[in-house]
């Protein structure tokens, strides 16, 4: 578990993962503190001593960034799965050991991923659910299947994978650096499977789903993004960029949608983003 400077949301997520159903002696929780703090190796510790749960502390090695973080769980940890969450989600007692057995159920599989859902306490925005929130979410279905990606808040690898597809490169824009990784390890024949039972819930707390935070998110993510495109060279042009911009806009007015004032503000990202790459702001 990457984290960096959010007791808060990190106490929760291991609290969750401590309370796992498949046994303390089966699995390990490695944090890994990608801006190295007291605070998190005090909050870390502590909550291993007073529930006895199988959780440890790293410092990043490498560059900042939660690829680097990612390698470093790597290198610490022992098992032949491992497993990757954010510091922000909430695991239910049943998550891990679904996860476990649909690795064991598709072993032809190098990586999994399971369902993510979005969750904004204490938020009254109102969404048509049309589009999904500019905010990390999956719902591919009820079923297992074979997926193109999962994502990096509740994903799973064999050590094997690493062993084909290399580890994961810490020079890609943070935000979404799991992303180039799955690319080149399905290009090198690897198979990722999304494993329908194996959820959990990503968080916003009250002070970050409201309005204001939530656009900041957005607004952050679309810079993200951008950069993520710009640096894989598939970034759209600036004339699609304010079409994109415009049609959320319209969403927003046309249905009334929350949810449409966090698309227009991650399009503004986009834009500014790529306004910055052209040198025009």
């Amino acid at each position: 578990m990457p984290t960096k400077g959010r007791p808060a949301y990190l106490s929760v997520a291991l609290h969750s993962l401590a309370r796992q159903d498949i046994g303390a002696d089966a699995y390990e929780v490695i944090v890994v503190d990608d801006e190295p703090s007291a605070a998190t190796r005090e909050l870390t510790e502590h909550l291993a001593r007073d529930t006895g749960a199988p959780v440890a502390y790293a410092e990043r090695r490498g560059p900042p960034g939660l690829n680097s973080a990612r390698n470093t769980g790597i290198d610490v940890g022992r098992a032949s799965l491992i497993v990757f969450v954010d510091d922000d989600v909430e695991a239910p007692p049943g998550w891990l050991s679904e996860l476990v057995s649909g690795a064991q159920r598709h072993g032809e599989a190098l990586a999994f991923g399971g369902p993510i859902e979005l969750r904004l306490e204490g938020s009254r925005l109102r969404m048509c659910g049309r589009e999904a929130p500019p905010i990390t979410a999956l719902d591919a279905g009820t079923a297992d299947r074979e997926v193109d990606f999962v994502w990096g808040a509740n994903m799973a690898i064999d050590r094997r994978a690493t062993e084909l597809a290399g580890r994961f490169d810490p020079a890609v824009p943070y935000g979404f650096d799991e992303d180039m990784w799955e690319r080149r390890l399905r290009e090198r024949g690897g198979k990722i499977f999304y494993i329908a039972r194996a959820g959990l819930v990503h968080r916003r707390d009250a002070a970050d789903a409201r309005l204001r935070a939530l656009l900041r998110e957005s607004y952050r993510r679309g810079r993200k993004l951008r950069a993520y495109d710009e640096h894989r060279g598939g970034a759209p042009s600036l004339m699609r960029e304010l079409r994109v911009i415009a049609g959320c806009a319209w969403h927003t007015v046309r249905h009334m949608c929350g949810n449409g004032i966090l698309l227009t503000a991650h399009s503004a990202g986009r834009l500014r983003q790529a306004l910055v790459r052209n040198g025009r702001a």
